[in-house]
């Protein structure tokens, strides 16, 4: 009977320490990508960086979870995550042209400038899970 509740488990270890892999890699790209270092900030206890990081790492993982969701198999999910890693590659970039100075503002401190590119995050990863259906 235990086993029966248990069958699931393979999978759920799977996807998890992929999707975990994934938010890991992102992450580092995501910094990389960015013209202001947001560990290095944050460390610094600079406020600003702390929503616009988080809104890109949860701008991400609302379509990874949703890529998880809906994928046939691991390689299918991997696909949709770099889908959902481009898309909100392009959230930053649109983001910055719309706001130039956004990331020299976050590098100030200025919170209303890491709300802004965390927000943006977080609607486009939004749009991008609930774009990602059968």
């Amino acid at each position: 009977m235990l086993a029966g509740y248990l069958a699931g488990l393979p999978a759920f270890v799977i996807y998890f320490s992929a999707g975990l892999a994934i938010m890991a890699l992102f992450a580092v790209l995501y910094v990389q990508i960015t013209a202001h270092r947001e560990f290095a900030l944050i460390r610094e206890g600079n406020a600003a960086a702390v929503p616009a990081f988080l809104g890109a790492m949860v701008g991400f993982a609302m379509p990874l979870t949703a890529a998880m969701r809906f994928s046939v198999n691991v390689l299918d999910f991997v696909i949709w995550a770099v889908i959902a890693a481009a898309v909100q590659i392009a959230a930053y970039f649109l983001g910055r042209a719309m706001m130039p100075s956004v990331s020299e503002r976050i590098v100030k401190g200025e919170i209303a400038a890491g709300v802004w590119l965390g927000g943006i995050a977080l609607v486009f990863g939004m749009l991008n899970s609930t774009s990602m259906t059968p």
